[in-house]
């Protein structure tokens, strides 16, 4: 079953009627174009209305509306001639162009370029008269100007088009990015959160539940007084988390953020909530200080270690060690490896992923697990290590 034809365009109809209008009215009042031809002044008619049938596929089908409006143009020389049939074939070969394939968008230009000069020599040499020029121009205007009009319009709407598909990349790519710094900055709103809240929020839970379940006022006033303690800290971390969120200053951090020098006074609070801990900062009196973002990683990591401890870990000895060999800070967090006997806070592993994800964002390195130790009771102890770049060149992204 053969393919139904395309149906014309609503403009290329109107062309088509237009001009074999104005064509009709031509050959109604007798103008023509030429004189002394073999076929009668009636015949103008037939490549008149073949022409204006072409011009119904000068958009769905320009190529074949071309190949036969050649040869109805060629037609229309032995005949009186009709002006309108000429201008159907001069928009016959611009749509050609501006409609047709690449390549033939390419050739017809080349072509109509080589017919021009063929016609201008060829006559030049048989009427050898200068007015044969003529035919030559005549030829130009009806072939070869169509044919680079097109290609100078088909070239504006390619460059228009490319302009439109890259304008629509780049409002796709500053989506996409605007999604993941979005995400990032989500990202890193959870790891403040959980890194300031998480320890405090701990502490309360563990000893509000000993205080709860343990019938002496001594033990219940000792747990009120830490609860109070932590919530006063959790709170004050809120604030500072709460100054974050409204700054509109494009700081990643204020300058009340964490560092180095705070570990003592964390180290103090851990002990206050019951945990045997040891800092031990081997680092040289005269070593460099991290850049901010490290020691903020650093403060976090130790954080959250601790925390860990005091939700999961069994009674012992806690050891918190500082090194800074060259060009990387080092944090080593070891704590008894196997359950509390006492009551616990449940955790939901976030803490693990924080801590990578910040040591990863540096550039650095970072590891959690079990490792063998016969001093332990358990023969094991739990050992955190982060490795953190201190050079900012070996840094991939800072928060």
């Amino acid at each position: 079953m053969p393919l139904p034809l395309p149906r014309p365009d609503a403009v290329d109809v109107r062309i088509a009627v237009v001009s074999l209008v104005s064509g009709v009215a031509l050959w109604a009042l007798g103008l023509h174009m030429q004189i002394d031809r073999p076929l009668s002044y009636g015949w103008t008619l037939v490549p008149l209305f073949v022409m204006a049938g072409l011009e119904l596929l000068r958009r769905t089908a320009p190529q074949t509306a071309l190949a036969c409006g050649t040869l109805a143009l060629i037609a229309d020389q032995f005949t009186p001639g009709n002006l309108a049939t000429v201008v159907m074939f001069t928009d016959l070969v611009y749509a050609a162009v501006l409609y047709g394939t690449p390549a033939a968008a390419r050739r017809i230009p080349i072509t109509t370029g080589l017919i021009t000069v063929a016609m201008t020599i060829g006559f030049l040499a048989w009427f050898r008269d200068a007015e044969a020029l003529l035919i030559g121009a005549v030829t130009a205007l009806v072939s070869f100007a169509p044919a680079t009009t097109g290609v100078l319009v088909r070239s504006h709407r390619e460059a228009a088009e490319m302009a439109r598909l890259r304008a629509e990349q780049t409002a796709l790519l500053a989506e996409m990015d605007r999604t993941q710094a979005v995400t990032a900055e989500r990202a890193r709103m959870a790891r403040e959160l959980h890194d300031m809240v998480a320890n405090h929020l701990s502490a309360i839970a563990i000893h509000s539940t000993a205080a709860l379940s343990l019938d002496d006022p001594r033990t219940t006033r000792d747990a009120l007084t830490v609860i109070r303690e932590n919530s006063v800290e959790g709170l004050s971390e809120m604030r500072r988390l709460i100054g974050i969120l409204r700054d509109s200053s494009g700081d990643l951090e204020p300058v009340a953020a964490p560092t180095l020098d705070g570990l003592r006074s964390l180290v103090e609070n851990a002990r206050a909530n019951g945990l045997d801990v040891t800092l031990d900062d081997t680092r040289a009196p005269g070593a460099e200080t991290p850049p901010a973002p490290v020691g903020l990683a650093a403060y976090r990591i130790v954080q959250e270690s601790l925390t860990n401890v005091l939700k999961h870990a069994a009674p012992g000895p806690v050891t918190v060690t500082l090194t800074q060999p060259q060009g990387a800070l080092c944090v080593l967090v070891t704590s008894p490896y196997g359950d509390t006997p006492g009551p616990r806070a449940p955790g939901s592993g976030a803490g693990l992923v924080g801590m990578q994800e910040r040591a990863a964002l540096l550039g650095g390195t970072f590891a959690a697990g079990p490792e063998a130790d016969p001093d332990a009771p358990a023969g094991k102890v739990w050992r955190v290590a982060a490795r953190l770049p201190v050079d900012p060149a070996d840094q991939e992204v800072t928060e």
